[in-house]
Formats: C-alpha cells, sequence, structure tokens
C-alpha cells in the first residue's frame, strides 16, 4: 500500500515501510511497556546503523525476541544468544544481543521502582511531549540536554548501547519530542 503525501519529512526517501512508518508511528506519544520495550530493542540494534535497516529487520527482532516480552527476554541464556547470532533475520551482533538481554533485566527493575517504564521515562520531559518547532531537517538534533540526562541515568542503572543519540531517537520514536518538520503534514497533527 502506497501512501502518498507532499508535505512529509523527507528523512523517509521513497521506501514504503519508512513511509507507513513515518506516516503512523514515529513521534506519536507511547506510554504501553510493551512497546516502548519493543523500541529500546530497536533503537539500541539501530546504533551505527541506519533505521531504514532496522525497520525492514522488525518482524525477525519480534519473533526472535520473544514478541518483545521484556520478562522472557531477560531470561535468556548463553545458548538463546548463540541462537540468535546464527539468525539473519535481525542484526547479528553478540555485543547488542548480549545488550538487549541485559536491557530487559534493567527495564523490569524500573519497572518495579517506578510501576511502569511509562512513569520512568516520561519523567525526563515533565511528562508531555517536547514541540521540536523544527524548520527543516538540518534543525533537527542528534542529541538534546533532556536526552543525555535520559541516557546517563540509564546508564547508572546499568543499560547498554544507550548513548544520547540512541536514546534522543527513542524520544523522537515514541513521542517526546516532536521532531516532525514544520512543514510536515503530521507535525501539526501530533502538536501538543
Amino acid at each position: 500500500m502506497k501512501i502518498l503525501h507532499e508535505n512529509r519529512c523527507d528523512w523517509t526517501g521513497s521506501d514504503e515501510l519508512m513511509i507507513k512508518y513515518h506516516d503512523t508511528e514515529w513521534g506519536v506519544p507511547v506510554h504501553d511497556d510493551k512497546k516502548l520495550f519493543e523500541f529500546l530493542v530497536l533503537e539500541s540494534a539501530q546504533a551505527g546503523l541506519s533505521w531504514k535497516i532496522i525497520l525492514h529487520k522488525r518482524l525477525g527482532y519480534k519473533k526472535l525476541f520473544a514478541e518483545f516480552d521484556a520478562k522472557k527476554v531477560a531470561k535468556f541464556a548463553a545458548k538463546d544468544v548463540a541462537r540468535l547470532l546464527k539468525d539473519p533475520s535481525i542484526i547479528r551482533n553478540r555485543l547488542k544481543i548480549e545488550a538487549t538481554v541485559n536491557n530487559a533485566k534493567r527495564f523490569l527493575e524500573i519497572k518495579k521502582e517506578f510501576g511502569s517504564f511509562s512513569n520512568y521515562m516520561w519523567q525526563f520531559v515533565d511528562g508531555k511531549p517536547i514541540d521540536g518547532k523544527r524548520k527543516t531537517m538540518k534543525d533537527v538534533p542528534a542529541i538534546t540536554r533532556e536526552a543525555e540526562n535520559f541516557s546517563l541515568n540509564l546508564k547508572k542503572r546499568g543499560f547498554k548501547f544507550m548513548g544520547p543519540t540512541v536514546v534522543y531517537a527513542h524520544m523522537q520514536a515514541v513521542g517526546m519530542v516532536n521532531d516532525h518538520v514544520m512543514e510536515c503534514f503530521r507535525y501539526a497533527v501530533l502538536r501538543y
């Protein structure tokens, strides 16, 4: 299904999956912990790679990482890591796979402490999305003060592959910030 719209952020290119993701998910505020865990898994896998690569492997991640069930992923052992390293439907990087298992454990610790990961995460933006008011894609930063604070806190809690650039990409994806350019049709839809 091809979605057509003239005023869209140009990072989608002509890739239909990227366009669909942009038009339906990117920047929409997420409070569901399972969905938040999914984005943490995908964003940490993206480190050093393009989002397009990860998006095209999303179904592989979903299948291999227990439908993004953090409780199940937290129980993955060395044999599970070895199995995942053989599957081309995900990025076969041992450090990233091991980080995902580690991050699932840390994710569950945060849920226990705060009642939900959402409660914890949204405190870094005072509970509401930041309006980026970006005129062009050149105005979109790679990191922000909020991302640095969030990343530092995650690292203190033992998370891996969660530097400020990865965390800012996560914040954009889950709607903690509206970084659609102002001319994009999604900017006004997601403006709060």
